[in-house]
């Protein structure tokens, strides 16, 4: 699970199999010539240490995840890769069958059963892929449960946890080959809910259920010949854009179940990313038939409103999505850690929210409001987006107040806090007069009106209580300055600031005690006594005093050397 098989990256987990492998024959000096290959045979008599067992299984697993990658493929196999897809699976099939043996023969009798567990999932994935021979798949699926099921029940905690997690694994292929044998009543949602679960085990299981989708939603495509949006029916042409809008009508119908609230966030979130990819893709299919619609005014007029429909509805389901990040987010506001130990959640997160729904609101009001011919129903929903719009720019102004509030500015956070409960009244009156409002929004205004009066006595409270002990605290600040500079944080002292409207001691977000002046003070420069040059020295022609001079007498001999 350290080599990519837990975010299902089966090409960094094939690489893997293969350095492991490289090493392996290096170590096990099995290597197989240089340039040309002289395949070495295996017997029971060349396995004389584990070492050989694990290398049968890194050849079987790399095969196996090769044959994964080339199903992670974004159009899917098309022939030529499928067949080299099976070709793949039946290597692995093949050197998982030979490490059964091997270890059948040289391991002990756990060791043995994995081996043979591990075979027989391997055989039940070929057939599963091939789509024949359901029964014998079957089989082996049952005999690889059957065995995990009985290992889990011995061993330490560690390795029954594992065998839990390959049996919850196997039993959807299970139920999907009693499903195509027909001994099973499973209904296509069932599927589907299993098709939700995680894990490199089910991921052929999650492409054949795709596959069987795809084909489901082609049949059903063909009844689709019209989109139902406000009022208007707009007609579908295009045979991908039926199958596209099919698959996110589906997707639709899974958040609005029942047993939607059982569901996690993370679900609900993944859901949303399938619908905005469905629809996105229904919206690229009718933008290259505008395209190729040459001058058919008629076709073109079609096309612009199906498209219009798609871009509201992708607009709704953005709101939406938006709405349970807020919620999600105002989970998290009241702890001080998550249970994963995220970093904290601040008011700040919930303002950028509800920023993006008003513009999402903002946005898909003027979208619904253009155009000619406005039906009613397109009156009463842009109505409803003006009185969301409304709501959500309440609940804003009471996190950006309560932003506020956390860093200390009283009285801003007391006029948000009044501004925002005078809001969320307009808002409500607002939606009294509206048949069929939403009850949510309505009990989350009332929620909010009251805990806007409630914050607002609180902050009252709080700036009269700071404003009587203002003068206490200051005195107690003053105190505290000292004419020693010896702190190094400081960063300026309180006479380099005196040109500077900033208060010195009342900043909560200064750490260190301010200083008035360094002290010792430091050295300054003095100017010294200039320095004089006699530079007319050199400039001045003295006369000649050799005349004055005392001359030397000389003897004859000192004349002749001199």
């Amino acid at each position: 699970m350290q080599h990519g098989l837990r975010h299902g990256d089966y090409t960094r987990y094939r690489r893997y199999c293969t350095a492991r492998l490289r090493r392996l024959y290096k170590s096990l000096k099995f290597t197989h010539g240089r340039g040309k290959y002289n395949k070495k045979a295996v017997t029971e008599s060349t396995v004389t240490e584990v070492r050989f067992l694990h290398m049968f299984l890194y050849t079987s697993e790399r095969a196996w995840s090769h044959a994964m990658e080339k199903r992670q493929l974004p159009d899917g196999p098309n022939a030529r890769q499928r067949i080299y897809l099976i070709g793949r699976l039946r290597k692995a099939v093949k050197w998982a069958t030979l490490f059964s043996n091997l270890c059948s023969s040289k391991g002990d009798s756990r060791t043995s059963l994995e081996a043979e567990a591990y075979a027989s999932y391997m055989k039940g994935n070929l057939l599963f892929e091939q789509d024949q021979n359901w029964d014998t798949a079957l089989m082996h699926f049952k005999s690889a449960r059957a065995v995990y099921e009985e290992l889990g029940k011995y061993g330490d905690l560690e390795n029954q946890v594992l065998c839990r997690d390959h049996v919850e694994k196997l039993e959807p292929s299970i139920r999907y080959c009693l499903h195509k044998i027909g001994e099973s009543n499973l209904q296509t949602s069932e599927l589907l809910q299993i098709g939700e679960m995680e894990g490199p085990a089910l991921d052929l299981f999650k492409a054949k259920l795709e596959a069987v989708m795809a084909e489901a939603r082609s049949q059903q495509a063909a009844s689709l010949t019209e989109f139902d949006w406000l009022g208007h029916r707009i007609p579908i042409s295009n045979a991908k854009t039926r199958v596209a809008i099919l698959k996110a009508q589906e997707l639709e119908k899974a958040l609005q179940g029942p047993a939607v609230d059982s569901l996690p966030s993370e679900k609900k979130l993944a859901h949303f990313d399938k619908i905005f990819s469905a629809y996105n893709e229904a919206r690229s299919w009718i933008r290259s038939d505008l395209a190729s619609a040459g001058n058919s005014d008629g076709v073109k007029d079609d096309l612009n409103g199906l498209d219009k429909a798609v871009g509201a509805v992708l607009g709704q389901r953005t709101i939406e999505r938006n709405q349970l990040l807020v919620s999600i987010t105002k989970s998290k506001l009241t702890k001080h850690r998550d249970e994963k130990n995220e970093k904290i959640t601040k008011p700040e997160e919930l303002v950028r929210l509800y920023d993006l729904l008003l513009q999402n609101t903002a946005d898909l009001s003027d979208l619904v409001s253009s155009g000619r011919d406005r039906k009613p129903e397109e009156e009463a929903f842009a109505e409803e987006c003006v009185l969301k719009s409304l709501a959500f720019r309440a609940e804003r102004c009471f996190y950006l107040a309560r932003s506020y509030s956390l860093a200390g500015n009283r009285a801003e956070a007391y006029a948000l806090y009044f501004r925002a409960r005078s809001l969320a009244e307009n808002a409500l009156q607002k939606f009294q007069t509206v048949k069929g409002r939403d009850q949510m929004i309505v009990k989350e205004l009332q929620t909010l009106y009251k805990e806007c009066r409630s914050n607002i006595c609180i902050e009252h409270a709080m700036g009269v209580i700071e404003e009587e002990k203002a003068p206490e605290n200051l005195s107690k600040q003053i105190s505290n300055i000292s004419i020693n500079g010896a702190d190094k944080k400081v960063e300026k002292f309180l006479l380099e600031k005196l040109d500077i409207y900033e208060s010195a001691v009342g900043d909560p977000n200064l750490k260190a005690v301010p200083r008035i002046e360094p002290f010792p003070p430091a050295f300054q420069m003095i100017p010294r006594n200039p320095i004089v040059l006699d530079l007319a020295y050199s400039c001045i022609d003295f006369p000649s005093l050799e005349n004055r001079m005392k001359k030397d007498k000389k003897g004859f001999i000192s004349r002749l050397w001199g």
